[in-house]
């Protein structure tokens, strides 16, 4: 198939995709190499095709989606990547898409920030009974990233995302809105999520903050701009790409959201779960993204006597451990936290929702609220004996920056 790569109405390159494996094996002409996707190298008049692979690969779906290879079946599609083809690569999160050879497609008349869009893949990928051959694959559900299973919704005129829960304790919505609740204490800029039920099962909702004129850039896809050096910490390689980029703001940003994820004991902070803002005509950055998709957490998969002890807490996206992550924040002046002292109320009125019963029992959270608590104290004596950072070094750093795969951790 060929085509030519757009971002919004600019015309970027010409693609040619493999009809079977939807991979780019080629790049012809180079129209604009500033609009290419963040971190892919454009040198010497050639596109890194690899690079450019990467990126078209991380707007399919996870083979490790919730329901995605049950989906693939229905669908009649050997992988998700196919599905890019079937809505023109287009996506809820950026402004690029892909313009078939031969026609006069315009991004007005096609994208999901102005147009409706169809609810089939979504209900596919959340288990309905769909006839594959009669299917309206024009969704942004075929470019949504992640392991749990997920889909967008319009409500109201208003693009929303909803995603669940893995087993057994289907906790990540809740904890969606205990974050919502201590950012909002914190005044640290987020987005705001709530809980809804559907077929007894529980749900987060929140309303898309990218919008017509903007885009979000993953923090992997900046962290991409230059090499990283073997002896420069993961942190600050991240921050030096920010300045190279021009996006300000990432430390002030950071130090937030570092003190956030350790309150929440976060584990899944990986660099596809932050990132920044700019416009997607001029390229402009606006500054780091709201604090967003922070639900596994709070010991989502442990029991208990895990959540008492702490002992498999694991973190990212810098360092392994929140102990040494906690040393990288640089400022903790913004810091009040006697504006949590209602915090273990907050985490049981969330997690006491008269349909959680099935889920969660009142051990759990009482389990819950005495970490959150016992780390808030933590913190305070952290902060008050705080001294900006010393040498920045790679000790403890995350390797690898992989997601969480639910469908395997899940153990009682």
């Amino acid at each position: 198939m060929k085509c030519i790569l757009m971002h919004k109405h600019i015309p970027v390159a010409g693609l040619e995709l493999d009809d079977v494996s939807s991979f780019i094996q080629k790049i012809g002409t180079v129209y604009a190499p500033e609009h290419l996707p963040v971190g892919v190298v454009y040198k010497n008049d050639i596109v890194d095709r690899r690079a450019l692979n990467d990126w078209w690969t991380e707007r399919s779906i996870p083979a490790s989606r919730s329901g995605a290879r049950e989906a693939l079946e229905k669908l009649g599609l050997a992988n998700t990547r196919m599905l890019l083809v079937r809505c023109y690569g287009l996506s809820l999160s950026d402004q690029y898409w892909i313009r078939p050879a031969g026609t006069e497609l315009q991004w007005e008349d096609i994208n999901f920030f102005q147009n409706d869009f169809s609810d089939d893949v979504g209900d596919v990928l959340f288990g309905a009974d769909r006839d594959a051959n009669h299917l309206d694959f024009s969704s942004p559900d075929n470019t949504s990233d992640g392991n749990l299973k997920k889909r967008w919704k319009i409500i109201d005129g208003k693009r929303y995302l909803v995603k669940g829960g893995s087993n057994p304790f289907r906790q990540q919505p809740f904890n969606e809105v205990i974050a919502t609740g201590i950012m909002e204490r914190l005044g640290i800029a987020h987005v705001p999520y709530r809980l809804i039920w559907n077929d007894g099962a529980p749900y987060s909702v929140c309303e898309d903050f990218v919008d017509a004129n903007t885009e979000l850039i993953s923090a992997w896809r900046i962290l991409g701009v230059r090499k990283k050096n073997n002896s420069k910490s993961l942190y600050q390689h991240f921050v030096d790409c920010c300045n190279v980029l021009g996006i300000h703001g990432a430390v002030p940003f950071l130090d937030r959201m570092i003190t956030l994820d350790y309150i929440l004991a976060n584990e899944d902070r990986h660099f596809n779960n932050f990132g920044a803002l700019r416009n997607a005509e001029t390229l402009e950055w606006i500054g780091m993204a709201p604090v967003y998709d922070s639900g596994s957490s709070l010991g989502y998969d442990k029991v208990p006597a895990q959540l008492r002890s702490e002992k498999d807490v694991v973190c990212k996206p810098f360092k392994n451990h929140h102990a040494g992550q906690l040393k990288l924040v640089t400022s903790f002046d913004w810091l009040d936290l006697s504006r949590l002292s209602d915090v273990g109320e907050l985490i049981t009125e969330v997690l006491s929702d008269e349909n959680a019963a099935d889920y969660i029992d009142q051990r759990r959270i009482m389990a819950i609220r005495d970490s959150v608590q016992r780390r808030i104290r933590n913190l305070a004596e952290f902060a008050q004996s705080f001294r900006s950072q010393g040498e920045l070094t790679t000790a403890d750093d995350v390797k690898e920056n992989i997601a969480a795969d639910y469908g395997s951790k899940m153990t009682l």
